[in-house]
């Protein structure tokens, strides 16, 4: 076989063919990479279906929608002295929303139990507009030594068993008619056996007082908050109310 003479063309042609070679490899590979890449980020930042999908803004917190709460490292006020917290404390990332006599009215008439064993009316502290860290607190702080139980104010069903950064150990609870939502943050622990979709009566024992999360680790307390629900009967959403107004 006559074997073909080289020349600078040849050269040339044949190492011309192979920079387009590589760059083609070297582009698809680019474009995979890419394409992981983007899959990557679109599975951590996007929404996920469920329930649980708003709580990564609870755990910048709050979220959770609006409702979960921060606790600065500052003692919220004893009960019984200034009525308000005189440091910052549990925050919220949603504004109050107006009053909502009608819903504070219903409540009031189903004689809700305080939710914290041991505790009178006369030693809960007004806080709900308190502004913390610049945000209001939408909430009442109630003190009490670590372990004592936490119980269900009423009777309902528990919607969610959820751990945050700032929350800490948190329960949900929809009331009876499914319009209303109950959240005690800062729990020590859940009771034996608590779990979620169970139906609770009221003064059922849910948990226990604590400084789980942002708490001060000091100041063992619960976080109590009601809402609300909104049309789509989400656990992290609703319209805020004032615990004092209702508990009181």
């Amino acid at each position: 076989m006559t074997k073909r003479p080289w020349t600078r063309s040849s050269w040339t042609r044949n190492s011309w063919q192979r920079d387009v070679r590589i760059f083609a490899i070297g582009g698809g590979a680019g474009v995979l990479a890419g394409a992981l890449l983007a899959g990557i980020l679109i599975w951590h930042y996007a929404p996920v279906a469920g329930p649980g999908a708003q709580l990564r803004a609870e755990e910048s917190d709050a979220l959770d929608h609006g409702l979960a709460s921060i606790d600065a490292p500052h003692a919220p006020a004893p009960a019984g002295t200034s009525g308000k917290a005189t440091t910052p404390g549990p925050t919220n990332a949603n504004p109050v929303i107006g009053p909502a006599p009608g819903d504070v009215r219903e409540l009031v008439d189903r004689d809700l139990e305080i939710p914290v064993e041991g505790v009178g009316p006369n030693e809960l502290v007004r806080s709900f507009a308190d502004k913390r860290d610049g945000r209001h607190h939408e909430a009442i702080d109630i003190l009490a030594p670590r372990s004592t139980p936490v119980k269900a104010v009423e009777g309902g069903t528990i919607a969610r068993l959820f751990f945050s950064q700032a929350g800490g150990t948190t329960v949900y609870q929809f009331d009876p008619s499914g319009r209303y939502c109950y959240y005690y943050a800062h729990l020590e622990g859940y009771a034996p056996g608590l779990k979620e979709g169970d139906a609770v009566r009221k003064g059922q024992v849910l948990g226990y007082v604590g400084t789980s999360g942002n708490a001060p680790k000091n100041t063992p307390h619960l976080h109590f908050a009601v809402f609300r629900l909104t049309a789509d009967r989400h656990w992290w959403e609703g319209t805020a109310l004032d615990p004092y107004d209702i508990l009181r």
